[in-house]
C-alpha cells in the first residue's frame, strides 16, 4: 500500500497535539495562529505572510511537552527558563526543510525586543518572532476569561498591559498594529471554539497543497515522536524504540513495504496522546490510582482523534489507538477482541511493551534476555498478547532488543545487568 497526505493537512492536524499539553484548555497555539494572521492580515501582509503567521503561530510552541512549562507559558507574563522551550523547537525544525524557515523565529519567539533588535537576525524574523511573542502574551493574558465567556469585559485591560511593554518586550509598531487590529470585537469573538474551527477551515482551503513523500511524513513524525518522548525521562526514546521494533517484527512476518512505512509512522505516533496527561501522573515511579490511571487510558484515544484527521492516515490511525487492546476485549480504548485488530496493530502492542520493558527507567533498569523472554511468554501463554508475534520476537532477541533500545545492551552491561 502506498501513503498518499498532504503535508500541510498533517501539520494542522499534528498541531493538536501540541495544544493537548494544556490538559484544560487545548487551543493555545490555535489562538495565537488566529491572532498573529489577523493582524498581519490587517498591516496589509502579504497572503503568503499571513498564511506563515498562522501557522508559525499554531506551531510556535513545538518545544513544549511538559504540562508544568505549559502551566508558565499562560499563568506567567516572563519567568526563567523562558527561553528553554524556543531552543528546543528550533532543533527540532531547522533540520525539517518543510517547517525549516519557522525555526528562526521560533527560536526568538520569547526574546524582548530590546534584545532581539540588536541581534544580527534578518528583520523579517524579528518582526515574525515578536508578533507571536506579543500576541503569545495576549493569548496568556486571556486565559483566565475563556471558560467564563468574560474575555469582552477585559479586552480595554490586556490592551493596556501589551501597550505597557512597547519598546521593552515589544516592537511599537508591532504594538500599534495590534492595537489597531484588536480594536474590534470580531478580533476576539474569533478566539472562540465555534469560530476557532471556522478560521481553521478557511485557512486550510486557502492553503496550497503539498503532497507529501513517505520520507518527509516519517521525519515529521519523528518530530513529534521527539516532543512525546522528551515529556518525561521515564519514556526518552520510547517511540523511536517502539517504531523500530515494530518495523522490525513486521518486515519478518512478512508485511508488505508500504504498510511497515506505515506502522513504522504509527510507532512513532503511538503515545500523541500521552502530551494531555499532567507530568506527575507520568513520572510517578510508584502505583497509580484509580483516578490516576483513568486519566493514562485516555491517551490513545486522544491519539486516534488527532490521527483520524488526517486523509491517508486512516490506517495508521487505527494502528496506533489499538496498541492497549487485548485479544479478549479487556484492553483499551475500544475494549477491540482479536478479530477485530489487525496484524499491524497486534505488531504495535507487542512492541510498545517490549520496548518499556527493556528500556532503562531512572526508577529500574532494562530487563535481561532472561526476563523479558519469561514475561512475554507469560503474556502470550496468557492470550493478552499474539502468540506468533511474541515468537517471532523471541527467535532473534538480540536483534529485537538493538532494535527496541539499540543503547540498551552498553547500558545494561555498565549497570552489571546480564542480557543473556
Amino acid at each position: 500500500m502506498t501513503l498518499c497526505a498532504d503535508l500541510r493537512h498533517v501539520i494542522y492536524a499534528l498541531s493538536d497535539a501540541l495544544d493537548l499539553v494544556g490538559v484544560d484548555d487545548v487551543a493555545h497555539g490555535k489562538r495565537v495562529g488566529i491572532m498573529a494572521a489577523e493582524c498581519a492580515r490587517v498591516g496589509g501582509y502579504s497572503d503568503e505572510e499571513v498564511s506563515f503567521l498562522f501557522d508559525l503561530g499554531m506551531l510556535h510552541d513545538i518545544g513544549v511537552s511538559s504540562t508544568r512549562t505549559h502551566s508558565h507559558l499562560v499563568e506567567t507574563f516572563d519567568w526563567e527558563g523562558s527561553q528553554v522551550h524556543c531552543e528546543v523547537g528550533y532543533a527540532l525544525l531547522r533540520g525539517f526543510s518543510p517547517l525549516q524557515p519557522m525555526a528562526l523565529p521560533v527560536r526568538f519567539h520569547h526574546t524582548r525586543w530590546e534584545k532581539l533588535v540588536r541581534l544580527d537576525v534578518p528583520p523579517e524574523i524579528k518582526r515574525q518572532a515578536n508578533l507571536v511573542y506579543l500576541v503569545d502574551r495576549v493569548d496568556a493574558f486571556s486565559a483566565g476569561h475563556y471558560a467564563d465567556n468574560s474575555l469582552l469585559l477585559f479586552t480595554d485591560e490586556i490592551r493596556s498591559k501589551i501597550a505597557e511593554h512597547v519598546g521593552s518586550y515589544f516592537s511599537p509598531e508591532l504594538v500599534e498594529l495590534f492595537l489597531t487590529a484588536s480594536r474590534t470585537e470580531a478580533f476576539w469573538l474569533m478566539l472562540e471554539p465555534r469560530s476557532i474551527q471556522a478560521c481553521l477551515n478557511d485557512m486550510q482551503a486557502k492553503s496550497r497543497n503539498y503532497p507529501a513523500s513517505t520520507g518527509d511524513l516519517k521525519r515529521l513524525a519523528a518530530i513529534f515522536a521527539r516532543i512525546v518522548d522528551a515529556k518525561s525521562p521515564f519514556t526518552a526514546e520510547h517511540s523511536v524504540g517502539v517504531a523500530r521494533l515494530a518495523r522490525f517484527l513486521a518486515e519478518r512476518l512478512g508485511i508488505d513495504a508500504g504498510n511497515c512505512d506505515m506502522l513504522e509512522i504509527a510507532g512513532l505516533l503511538h503515545d500523541l496522546g500521552k502530551l494531555r496527561v499532567p507530568d506527575e501522573i507520568l513520572e510517578k515511579p510508584g502505583k497509580l490510582d484509580p483516578n490516576e490511571r483513568k486519566i493514562i487510558n485516555t491517551h490513545s484515544y486522544e491519539t486516534f482523534q488527532i490521527l483520524r484527521n488526517i486523509g491517508g492516515f486512516e490506517d495508521i490511525a487505527r494502528w496506533a489507538a489499538y496498541h492497549h487492546e487485548e485479544p479478549d476485549g479487556s484492553g483499551y480504548p475500544f475494549h477491540l477482541k482479536a478479530d477485530a485488530m489487525p496484524p499491524e496493530a497486534r505488531i504495535l502492542r507487542v512492541a510498545d511493551i517490549f520496548q518499556a520493558m527493556v528500556q532503562l527507567r531512572p526508577y529500574r533498569s532494562g530487563l535481561s534476555d532472561a526476563e523479558v523472554g519469561a514475561f512475554m511468554r507469560e503474556l502470550s501463554d496468557a492470550g493478552r498478547v499474539d502468540a506468533n508475534i511474541v515468537a517471532t520476537l523471541l527467535a532473534d532477541l538480540p536483534a529485537a532488543r538493538r532494535a527496541a533500545c539499540p543503547n540498551c545492551a552498553d547500558l545494561l552491561e555498565e549497570a552489571g545487568v546480564a542480557v543473556a
